[in-house]
């Protein structure tokens, strides 16, 4: 069972990654750290309850990071998620819970105490933070996960620019800068991983009470992918980010050196060496490719056919 630390900013799609997550034997969850992103941080724990509640794992430690990007006004991304983040599904909140310790001071703890693998699908600035106040717990990760930036396809914030690399693009070249090698799932990959009515459809049969949670969490989902794209379906990047590390050959690509914009109309843009133009060692495993069928068969055996739920 590998140990994962999983770093969000639930989101709709965060939200369907802890589920996949929560739900797989190969991993053991030891704590989420919240992230402003998609959810001011609050929010996003608050959000991060409501689905270890429903997924019966409110063991799980949760842990309050960043409340602000480290140089760029916070933007947040509630136009896509809803006011409440989860598809405006308006869920009861769970009491309690509060940490002794941030997020930061509890990466710096565990990192340097057992190999663990970080798995973050939101904006990186939590892992930048941890890069200044300690390098060597960055430098301890097992195997850093990202879902952001973009390689070839076209952005969601911009062209060029992946929402979590546009929101905190200082915090994003600070850590491709520091890391050995970070695997980047991007938009490339992410965006044919398009959930549909008819795969809720074949779902419900089989587990009615996790689809029809599904469902209401991503109803809002379905209707800003029609209006913002006219597609048929919603795109859940950040279940993808999961699904690798259980199964990394659901995924396939290429090392590269690899730097993040800042700045301009490129902001947030993944500046990815492919040809070797700078001589520089690679520091990223760019994902390009996909097995979409292998990824929804891992997503249904394990979060439709989980026996707790």
């Amino acid at each position: 069972m590998r140990k994962v630390i999983i770093d969000c900013d639930p989101g709709i799609d965060d939200s369907l990654a802890l589920m996949l997550a929560l739900s797989s034997p190969e991993i053991e969850v030891i704590g989420i750290t919240i992230v402003c992103g998609n959810t001011p941080v609050d929010m996003g724990f608050e959000n991060a309850k409501k689905i270890l509640k429903f997924m019966h794992r409110l063991d799980i430690p949760i842990y309050k990071g960043a409340t602000q990007p480290l140089k760029k006004p916070y933007v947040d991304a509630l136009d896509t998620h809803g006011a409440d983040g989860l598809g405006e599904s308006f869920l009861d909140p769970v009491p309690g819970y509060e940490q002794k310790m941030d997020a930061i001071e509890f990466l710096s703890k565990t990192l340097k105490q057992e190999p663990c693998t970080v798995i973050a699908i939101g904006p990186i600035t939590n892992f930048a933070q941890l890069i200044a106040k300690d390098p060597a717990a960055f430098e301890a990760i097992d195997t850093f996960i990202s879902m952001g930036g973009t390689y070839k396809a076209h952005g969601n914030c911009s062209p060029v620019g992946e929402y979590n690399y546009w929101e905190d693009p200082e915090a994003a070249k600070i850590v491709y800068a520091h890391t050995k090698m970070i695997h980047m799932i991007g938009l490339d990959v992410t965006r044919q991983i398009v959930l549909t009515h008819e795969i809720l459809d074949a779902w419900e049969p089989k587990n009615k009470k996790v689809t029809d949670f599904i469902r209401k969490i991503t109803s809002f989902y379905f209707t800003f992918h029609w209006h913002q794209e006219h597609l048929k379906g919603c795109v859940i990047n950040d279940p993808l980010a999961i699904a690798y590390v259980i199964d990394p050959s659901i995924c396939s690509g290429f090392k590269a050196y690899t730097d993040i914009e800042t700045d301009g109309i490129t902001r947030g843009e993944s500046v990815v060496d492919a040809y070797d133009f700078y001589h520089k060692p690679a520091n990223a495993k760019i994902l390009t490719q996909v097995d979409v069928s292998k990824f929804f068969t891992l997503f249904e055996s394990r979060v439709i056919d989980h026996e707790e739920n």
